[in-house]
């Protein structure tokens, strides 16, 4: 069986026809010894002495046996024609059980699977013929196929992913927006303060910045840093603001220590924070805390609350672009893109994002960016 599965298609057939024949010849060949044995058997020889001479008389055949010695001419006659056919048949028969049924049988399993998008299987080569390599190819093409297949599931993965932190970010900036059109409301019969006209300004350019970004990018890792010189002043004052607009209802307090000025993504930076105030204010129970300061190349920005604190499945696994938790205050899952979002911003800008829970109660997540 080992060498059969080395030959070829041709080779085998061949093989196997010539065994066929081979054994049809031995079988012909006792089935003509054997008819001539029982022809010899039947036939009888007289022996005569006349005058003192011995003479030698034929056979007297008897009409039963000349009978019966026609019915072995014509057994050896069919011997001839069915033996040598019942071998070649034998041969077909086994090259088929041998040689093709099992490829074939395993390429109509293995189409039956990917007609039903099922590619997790492999297809082992049985033999070394064509049918051995028509299998490798096969799996070949499956390989391929799933491959392409994982390759488009995480590129729509990815686009799910985008397309989520796209709303997900946008949301914070135009909170801030709403916000500070409603101060100008509430101010219509004053001029507009020129900080709430720069925010208003600032908060555009940046929601206009990130629609192209985004709109130019295939992953979020893709994001491109623009680094500025910002001073410790004026983050402590975006993030008041920030704190302020997001956490309405809340009590910030927000300690910030003097630092020299620091290169960063500004637009980044506010990004990270407007996430983690937001998640903050929505499960605090009723005040926030806010810290920002600088140790060595890193800036740690620590946003913590009052609330449930973190699952110990988040914890333990870190954020998930949508892992559900249950909001404090109402019954419908949040998607926490928040902190994904976070997390790869902070990676993006070399640094990481820490979680932990506060004593007695609370969470605690500090972002930690490379200035």
């Amino acid at each position: 069986m080992g060498r059969l599965k080395k030959l070829s298609l041709k080779q085998a057939f061949f093989l196997l026809a010539a065994l066929g024949l081979l054994a049809a010849a031995l079988l012909l060949s006792l089935v003509f010894a054997i008819c001539i044995s029982l022809q010899n058997s039947s036939a009888g020889y007289s022996l005569t002495i006349n005058g003192g001479d011995l003479q030698v008389e034929p056979p007297q055949v008897a009409e039963g046996q000349a009978a019966a010695s026609d019915w072995l001419g014509l057994v050896q006659l069919a011997a001839c024609v069915l033996l040598p056919a019942g071998g070649l048949g034998t041969a077909s028969l086994l090259f088929y059980r041998l040689k093709l049924r099992p490829p074939i049988a395993l390429l109509q399993s293995s189409m039956q699977r990917v007609r039903s998008q099922d590619l997790d299987f492999t297809i082992p080569k049985l033999a070394e013929d064509e049918l051995g390599q028509l299998c490798e190819a096969f799996e070949t093409m499956r390989a391929e196929l799933l491959r392409s297949n994982q390759a488009l599931w995480r590129q729509a993965e990815e686009r799910k992913r985008l397309n989520a932190a796209f709303s997900h970010d946008l949301r914070n900036p135009l909170t801030v927006l709403k916000g500070s059109l409603k101060l100008l409301r509430q101010q219509a019969d004053k001029p507009p303060e020129p900080a709430t006209l720069a925010r208003l300004e600032a908060y555009t350019q940046r929601i206009e910045q990130y629609v192209e970004a985004m709109s130019s990018v295939q992953r979020l890792e893709q994001l491109p840093l623009h680094k500025q010189s910002c001073s410790s002043g004026s983050l402590r004052a975006e993030l008041a603001e920030t704190a302020r607009l997001l956490a309405a209802g809340r009590q910030v307090q927000l300690r910030a220590v003097d630092f020299a000025p620091v290169q960063l993504d500004l637009g980044l930076f506010l990004t990270v924070a407007e996430n983690l105030i937001s998640n903050a204010a929505r499960f605090a129970q009723s005040g926030l805390w806010l810290d920002l300061q600088r140790q060595g190349d890193r800036l740690l920005l620590t946003v913590a609350d009052d609330g449930p604190g973190l699952p110990p499945e988040l914890l333990r696994d870190g954020p998930q672009p949508f892992g559900k938790r249950q909001e404090a205050a109402a019954d419908a899952p949040h998607f926490g893109m928040g902190l994904y979002i976070g997390q790869l911003l902070c990676s993006k800008h070399g640094g990481a994002l820490h979680l932990a829970n506060r004593r007695p109660q609370g969470a605690k997540v500090i972002a930690e960016l490379q200035i």
